[in-house]
């Protein structure tokens, strides 16, 4: 429902995730990631567990339409392992998932930790062959003395129960840490970048790959930048981005060349000289690059704020967008903490009208896009939101979530809270958006929100 002036009304709808305090490392959500048609919820986390949430059908047909998701599928994505020759740990925690479009009654996904990468097959099976002739309804082979008979097998209708299998491993191309994975509109091809190399593979081939992006210097002491974030275009098969933490967002083109040493366009905001800090290079870092699903803008995050970039203009952003300017004079005391090097994550609306971000305290923003003349700061608006995934907020369902804001000064109103109360530790890091309804899933360390319009 739309609020006075055009805006969403968000309400609670779902908490998936234990409530207790005392979390495991394990069980802390890592990627949260919805499959094309918003179906399927799929989250991994740093155990190497890939869980899916599938769309619950009454929910889509009552009135008013409820975003309610319930347990389709759990499965261990991977394992922690050792590389003997390097004497380096491998974790298990899923970095990135990302949903193949359906071509049949199987769903398909990627899911990556920081080395190895696997497609997997999550299929349903609820019918069951019965009435064979060599051996049991159980498995065990039957005597051939008391086969008196031909049998012709039955199929009969068995008990639902959906499968996750590995189809493809795809292993040992990558040095360095993978950080992101992308497919190609092309549903064939996908790209796999860590911090100095971006490599492109077909989904039919394991043991071959190629390098299209190659930053690493010949002398490691001259490296000054790494790769954070690779994404293809959602249209056009030969584009992709990748994002570095010198804050620059370079575009290739693979019909120029087959290695993209040379960026086709290069989007960079010239720094102000006054502004500079110690941290200026720190909090520049963009850790998230997300392209429009009409192909023409895209979206970085850095540590405060997100920028929109139109593809035909490199000079500067058309918007920006802060998150929590009010921080910047926490810097230093959020270097010491390390909270500085957080990545946090953004996502599109279906209709490329609103962008989401998360931050500290349990808050994460939602911005209406519109209002930014000559492509300067976009000011608070009516429609842009700081909410809070907090528990408390299942006590409330389908009423509207209140908007939290942030006091700078000692005087704060009712509804503020302080700057110097905010609990960095309740980091909202992954977010996901709905592609067709206004329905959203917020990472919180263990719980999964899923927040809905009020329609």
């Amino acid at each position: 429902m739309a609020g006075n002036g055009g805006e969403t009304t968000w309400c609670f709808s779902q908490v998936k995730g234990t409530l207790e305090d005392d979390v495991t490392e394990a069980d802390l959500i890592s990627c949260v990631e919805f499959n094309h048609d918003g179906e399927l919820l799929a989250t991994g986390d740093k155990g190497g567990r890939v869980v899916i949430f599938q769309r619950d059908a009454a929910s889509k047909q009552c009135v008013p339409k409820k975003g309610e998701y319930n347990v389709y599928s759990t499965f261990q994505s991977h394992e922690p392992e050792f590389d003997y020759l390097k004497s380096l740990e491998i974790e298990e925690k899923i970095n990135k998932i990302r949903w193949l479009k359906r071509k049949n009654q199987s769903h398909f996904l990627l899911s990556t930790n920081d080395k190895t990468i696997k497609l997997w097959k999550v299929s349903e099976r609820d019918k069951r062959v019965t009435g064979y002739n060599t051996r049991e309804d159980g498995g065990r082979p039957r005597d051939p003395a008391r086969i008196t008979q031909l049998r012709v097998p039955t199929v009969r209708p068995a008990e639902l129960m959906v499968e996750a299998s590995p189809r493809r491993i795809f292993a040992n191309a990558h040095t360095y840490h993978i950080n992101s994975i992308s497919l190609n509109s092309d549903q064939e091809t996908y790209l796999s970048a860590d911090d100095l190399r971006i490599n492109l593979w077909h989904l039919e081939i394991t043991d071959q790959s190629f390098n299209i992006v190659d930053i690493k210097p010949a002398n490691m002491e001259e490296l000054t930048e790494v790769i954070t974030a690779a994404e293809f275009h959602p249209t056009e098969c030969n584009l992709f981005v990748y994002s570095s933490s010198k804050g620059t967002i370079r575009l290739c083109d693979m019909r120029a060349a087959a290695l993209c040493d040379r960026h086709a366009k290069l989007f960079e905001e010239p720094e102000d000289p006054h502004a500079r800090s110690f941290f200026s290079e720190i909090i520049s870092s963009i850790s998230d690059v997300k392209l429009s699903n009409s192909g023409r803008y895209m979206m970085s995050r850095d540590y405060l704020g997100l920028k929109v970039w139109d593809l035909r203009m490199e000079t500067k952003p058309v918007e920006t967008y802060p998150v929590h300017e009010y921080l910047r004079s926490k810097l230093c005391s959020l270097y010491e903490n390390d909270c500085i090097f957080d990545k946090f994550e953004c996502c599109w609306s279906g209709d490329d009208q609103r962008l989401m971000t998360g931050s500290y305290n349990g808050f994460f923003r939602i911005f209406e896009r519109g209002g930014c003349a000559g492509g300067g700061t976009c000011g608070a608006r009516r429609g842009d939101l700081t909410l809070e995934a907090a528990r408390d907020a299942a006590a409330r369902p389908r009423q509207p979530l209140r908007p939290r804001r942030v006091a700078t000064t000692a005087k704060r109103k009712k509804d503020e809270i302080s700057v110097d109360c905010l609990d960095f530790n309740k980091k909202i890091l992954h977010t996901a958006w709905h592609p067709h309804e206004s329905i959203i899933a917020v990472a919180a360390t263990n719980n999964l929100f899923i927040f809905q319009d009020k329609f």
